[in-house]
């Protein structure tokens, strides 16, 4: 099992990738009607429009542990405001994808952006011009 420690960080970037472009798509729909019906409601278009820079921002990694962060906050909001006044169980609430990426995106803020994003090229660009 050793052996698939060397893909750790690429399916890490692809996770990335992949949970990002996700949120942004429920942003998308919530604040341009794309992928189905919008929302008329302030609050979730604030939401929305947070998800969509944000899930943009973590898909391609530019400022990666922010965006986690501030997303992970946003969906935790999410489920205590909207999902949890309804039943504490997600499965009953249907707060799932909620809780999943509150702790997704928890996740990335440790972890952090990884070795294929945007933050990473930019470091490399920062070190090489700082050694002379």
């Amino acid at each position: 099992m050793n052996a698939l420690n060397r893909f750790a960080d690429p399916v890490y970037c692809i996770m990335r990738l992949i949970v990002g472009l996700m949120l942004a798509c429920h942003g998308a729909q919530l604040v341009l009607g794309m992928f189905g019906p919008g929302s008329d409601k302030p609050m979730m278009q604030v939401g929305g429009c947070i998800q969509l820079v944000g899930g943009f921002l973590v898909a391609f990694g530019l400022l990666t542990r922010l965006a986690a962060f501030i997303l992970s906050g946003e969906m935790a909001v999410a489920y205590f405001m909207f999902h949890a006044k309804q039943n504490f169980f997600p499965i009953l609430n249907k707060g799932e994808l909620a809780v999943f990426y509150c702790w997704v995106f928890l996740f990335m803020v440790f972890y952090g952006p990884g070795r294929w994003s945007i933050d990473t090229l930019i470091g490399k660009g920062k070190a090489a011009s700082v050694t002379p």
